[in-house]
């Protein structure tokens, strides 16, 4: 008898015949270019991952799994897979219509059957799936911000998996694990999910969790989407394999999930469990906080330490999968070795490292001593993270028009360039319209593509060790956020508001443009017709009324010295 972690899954791929002639096909339909989200669904969604879904969800679906975590068909499901797209692209198409989905390159890689179109109610989407409508959530920030407004569903037919020209050896179809486990007799195999790097204490857990459920282990890190600020994957798939000679051979494998988490906390655990089951799993380590993004933005945890670990034993039977608990391994100092934390011995000294002061650390160039990670993980993390002097940043100038923030930015650039030590570009706003942006005018949507492209090209910079200094008006807080999101996936993002009153500005005002803002002859002006989002959060606040370009300068300097971006002395 087969076991059932081992017979196959029904995937939604069409045969290569039928493949080849969908491709002729795909010609005539209109085609849409997936997002880096929308990939990783379709990727799922095709190799069954996603089962038993058999494409982006129907509005019936959604509203089920949105409301009860419900398919219509009475089936568990936490999470909405959607396919979201533009207004212009969903207009002109009429429900029934094929459509194309495309990669990034222009590659198709599946055909959908549009039977639904609608417009979601993106606040209720956020309060039921995430636990509240507060954009500190990265799922929800991205809902609101970066997700198309209109929704598509309907069933697809796969024709081919997206390209992975990394680590190909250690990605794996449901199918191909379920194969894998069924070729070496693996009939308990308990999955451990990470998005982080690994270091001695998830080795213990990892280690005493196989062991006390008497199964093979499998880590099964996520390398789609995690959250913004996380080790890139790269990083962290060196650091997995530097960490897998630390098991025992033959009892532990180590497979690629291409999976975009959504950070849900309590549904998302749920959700990664039905994932793992199509995968072969049979045994799920489920963490406190498991998937948790952070603090909310009243600064409290969006979820409660166990809030996922009783939902999915809610509903464990349906998911099909045995929780193991997630046990706190600390390292006790007398015995030097790791217990969980419930079973320290009376009068030890316990040892830990937090995950802030592990960044401090590395940040700083400090020691990170062995009993805390592997001297391999800890090499592969000083070479993405070096310390922070010999790292590329941003400084993100941003305040209204006259407020002084290009005369310091001018300064700044000065001052950096006599210190030497990396290459410094200015993005100044009138400089980048001219190379960048010429085509675009003033509205809101193009002020916003300008302050994106001053953002990729900032991140490209601060990424290749460079500093980049920029100073655009950048009134709107989304888009300084998108902006901040580029660039910490390489380096250090510094705000800077030049806070100078509205009044300084109009009477510092050389151009006239304030007079002909309020004459009504210059339409949507920052600060008189057009609103400017003041930054909540910003690094640094400098007003230019009473302090002269120099020391606003100098202020930006001892800034990124307390950073540790730069050495004054």
């Amino acid at each position: 008898m087969t076991n059932s972690n081992q017979t196959p899954i029904p995937e939604l791929y069409v045969s290569e015949a039928a493949a080849e002639a969908l491709k002729d096909d795909a010609g005539q339909m209109p085609s849409w270019d997936l997002t880096a989200r929308q990939i990783c669904d379709l990727e799922l969604l095709m190799n069954g991952g996603f089962n038993p879904l058999k494409g982006f969800l129907t509005e019936a679906d959604y509203n089920g799994v949105v409301h009860d975590m419900r398919l219509e068909s009475g089936a568990l499901w936490p999470m909405p897979i959607t396919l979201d797209v533009s207004e212009k692209f969903a207009d002109g198409l009429p429900t029934g219509t094929d459509i194309a989905l495309r990669d990034q390159e222009g590659v198709i890689l599946a055909i959908m059957s549009v039977t639904d179109k609608w417009v979601p109610n993106k606040a209720v989407e956020a309060e039921k799936v995430f636990g509240a409508d507060d954009l500190a959530h990265p799922a929800v920030n991205y809902l609101h911000n970066t997700a198309g407004p209109v929704y598509l569903g309907g069933p697809v037919k796969g024709l081919q998996a997206p390209t992975h020209y990394d680590f190909r050896a250690r990605r794996n179809t449901p199918n191909e694990l379920r194969a894998f486990f069924k070729k070496l007799g693996w009939t308990r195999v308990v999955a451990f999910q990470t998005r982080n790097p690994l270091h001695r204490a998830h080795q213990e857990l990892t280690f005493r969790a196989a062991r006390e459920a008497q199964a093979n282990l499998l880590i099964h890190p996520v390398v789609g989407m995690t959250k913004p600020g996380d080790v890139d994957h790269f990083t962290r798939v060196r650091c997995y394999e530097a960490v897998l000679d630390k098991y025992p051979a033959a009892t532990t494998n180590l497979s690629l999930l291409n999976l975009a988490m959504r950070m849900a906390g309590p549904r998302e655990a749920v959700w990664h469990g039905l994932i793992r089951a199509n995968h072969g799993v049979t045994h799920f380590i489920v963490g406190r906080d498991h998937a948790g993004p952070g603090k909310n933005s009243a600064g409290k945890d969006f979820y409660g330490p166990y809030d996922a670990q009783t939902l999915f034993t809610q509903f464990k039977d349906e998911i099909g999968v045995e929780m193991v608990d997630f046990k706190h391994m600390v390292y006790v100092q007398e015995k030097a070795s790791y217990y969980p934390a419930d079973e320290i011995p009376e009068g030890s000294t316990v040892l830990d490292i937090s995950g802030t002061e592990l960044r401090r650390r590395l940040r700083e160039g400090l020691d990170i001593p062995e009993w805390f990670s592997f001297p391999e993980v800890v090499q592969q993390l000083r070479r993405t993270s070096p310390p922070r002097a010999q790292q590329g940043f941003t400084v993100f100038f941003t305040g209204l028009s006259g407020s002084g923030k290009s005369t310091v930015a001018n300064a700044l650039m000065v001052k950096l360039m006599e210190m030497g030590g990396r290459p410094v570009s200015l993005l100044d706003g009138d400089v980048v319209r001219k190379h960048l942006s010429s085509e675009l005018g003033f509205s809101k949507e193009h002020r916003d593509i300008n302050i994106k492209r001053i953002g990729y090209v900032a991140s490209e910079i601060t990424k290749n060790g460079g500093i980049a200094i920029c100073a655009p008006i950048a009134p709107y807080t989304a888009t300084r956020r998108a902006v901040r999101e580029m660039v910490e996936a390489g380096g250090a993002f510094v705000e800077v508001h030049i806070s100078t009153p509205i009044e300084e500005c109009e009477r510092r005002d050389r151009k006239g443009l304030y007079k002909l803002a309020r004459e009504g002859k210059i339409k949507e002006f920052t600060g008189i017709s057009d609103p400017y989002e003041v930054p909540a959060k910003a690094e640094l606040s400098v007003d230019t009324s009473d302090i002269d370009v120099d020391g606003a300068a100098h202020q930006v300097l001892l800034k990124l010295e307390s950073m540790g971006l730069i050495g004054l002395s």
